[in-house]
């Protein structure tokens, strides 16, 4: 039963990953490559040198050069601490550009709006980032010259890497016309600020702080009814000097719901404090891994 378990969590997962992996793709291809918006990671590059290149080599090959050249270094360097799912997101991501191109070429951009372009070009690779992020996997490209760093100098990641994207943005004003430069600059502000807030998004939760008389009903409700659990300690309160139990629990947003109605219902005395956390580690949530 553990093993069967095992195996569909596993699936999944790379279900996950993949689903992931064809938001970015589809962003990158049908909106980032023909506006060539330079918003910094691998494609940014690739777009910057097929353009310097003539177009003889497309953004995609370029793509997956870097990216198996990458993924090369990843597996002789960091050994089997690189990780398979980001291996996969490498791979399907370069891959699936490459069919792309082959099955769905393009000669420009879909559309005459520029920001309506940018926006589906930052959006659906910046969903994908985050659902990749939130299982610990990626497309690769930059992340993996990021574990390449951690690993042989003290270099700040983070700082260096905002640091490459904001160049490579940069350079779309030398290379392309003002307007795209611009684009760019904005596509990167807007991308810096979505990915935390789809990863937040996505793992969103309730807090609850329940302070009443009498938590029995309220416990028996979350533990059977919605299959959670809950920890209760004893206090009193300072106005009162009455004796008080204090249950802390937490909820997916939907069983919030059902709660907050419970409680509202069952013991309307009961003093609630709920509040939204999204980094949630434990059983029935989620593993330290």
């Amino acid at each position: 039963m553990k093993s069967q378990n095992l195996v569909s969590n596993k699936i999944k997962e790379f279900l996950m990953i993949t689903f992931g992996v064809l938001l970015v793709v589809v962003g990158v291809y049908f909106f980032k490559f023909p506006n060539n918006f330079s918003i910094g990671g691998v494609t940014g590059i690739a777009i910057i040198l097929s353009n310097l290149l003539g177009n003889v080599i497309s953004s995609g090959t370029i793509v997956l050069i870097i990216n198996l050249i990458l993924l090369g270094l990843g597996y002789l360097i960091l050994g089997t601490s690189f990780g398979n799912r980001t291996a996969y997101g490498t791979i399907l991501l370069s891959l699936s550009l490459q069919l792309l191109e082959i099955i769905a070429p393009l000669d420009g951009p879909l559309t005459n709006e520029p920001m309506l372009e940018l926006s589906f070009a930052v959006i659906l690779p910046a969903v994908g980032a985050a659902i990749l992020f939130n299982i610990g996997s990626s497309t690769g490209g930059t992340d993996v010259i990021a574990m390449l760093l951690k690993k042989y100098s003290n270099i700040d990641i983070g700082h260096a890497l905002l640091l490459t994207d904001f160049l490579l943005t940069v350079a779309t004003f030398l290379i392309f016309d003002l307007t795209t430069g611009f684009l760019s600059i904005l596509g990167l502000l807007m991308k810096t600020t979505l990915i935390d807030g789809v990863i937040e998004n996505l793992n969103l939760n309730k807090y609850f702080t329940i302070i009443c008389k009498d938590p029995k009903p309220i416990c028996t409700f979350i533990t059977q009814k919605l299959r959670r659990s809950a920890t209760v300690f004893d206090a009193k309160g300072a106005f009162t000097d009455q004796d008080k139990k204090i249950v802390l629990t937490v909820m997916s947003r939907a069983q919030a719901v059902q709660l907050r109605t419970f409680i509202k219902e069952a013991d309307p005395d009961a003093f609630l404090l709920i509040t939204n956390t999204s980094e949630i580690i434990g059983r029935g949530f989620r593993g330290l891994s």
